[in-house]
């Protein structure tokens, strides 16, 4: 799959605008070179490549993603994960270990955002099996985007949250003063909300949450 992804790389860097590049690199605290191509040109360009190209699936599809991840420009990462929303259903048990790989690498919340709760959301709904040896360890990383996942993967589950590993997960968590746990504890909160308002509630006031926190997690709650 290297021709495959050095031509998709190629494709999208006789796009690239650098005029437009500037301001995304400073949106995103110059943690990263952009090409300049924002999402609606990002998706276009994605989509024609494809339909001249194909999709690659399995094992190549990941090879694919992996080689995308290893270049510089923002863009590619998020092309990557356009990938991994094909591969999706037909994801192998094993691949959690790529997916883990990912979330820790080039690691900002653009990407991890949507590793945890699309990709690791997916996939652990797909062999929950998996979630205890995976998130538990998560949860108690020095790696704070693996901290962060574990409270986002259950962030579309709606009904079928495990509200009482959720709430464990943010009980470990709560003192931290970094703000991105911080916030995913609120979002987390909030979205659950939507599914059982009374425990999010009961939770909120017996558990001493930062303001961010308790801020977020009672947005969409009755006051």
């Amino acid at each position: 799959m290297k021709e495959y992804a050095e031509s998709l790389a190629e494709w999208f860097r006789d796009h690239a605008d650098p005029a437009k590049a500037a301001p995304m690199e400073a949106y995103m605290r110059g943690k990263f070179p952009f090409l300049g191509i924002k999402t609606p040109e990002r998706n276009r360009l994605t989509k024609e490549f494809w339909s001249q190209h194909g999709i690659p699936e399995g094992d190549e599809l990941l090879d694919v993603v992996k080689r995308l991840w290893s270049l510089p420009e923002r863009e590619f990462q998020n092309v990557a994960m356009a990938f991994l929303g094909k591969h999706g259903k037909r994801a192998g048990k094993e691949d959690i270990e790529t997916f883990e790989e990912l979330v820790v690498t080039k690691s900002w919340w653009d990407t991890v955002d949507y590793l945890a709760s699309h990709t690791m959301g997916d996939h652990l709904a797909k062999y929950p099996e998996l979630i205890p040896r995976y998130t538990e360890r998560w949860v108690a990383s020095e790696n704070l985007w693996l901290r962060r996942t574990a409270i986002l993967y259950q962030l579309r589950y709606k009904e079928r949250t495990d509200a009482g590993r959720l709430f464990r997960y943010i009980d470990k968590c709560k003192e931290e003063n970094e703000f991105f746990i911080r916030k995913a504890i609120g979002w987390a909160l909030r979205e659950y909300s939507k599914t059982d308002e009374s425990a999010v509630r009961a939770f909120v006031d017996k558990t001493p949450l930062s303001p961010l926190g308790v801020r977020e997690a009672l947005k969409f709650v009755s006051r």
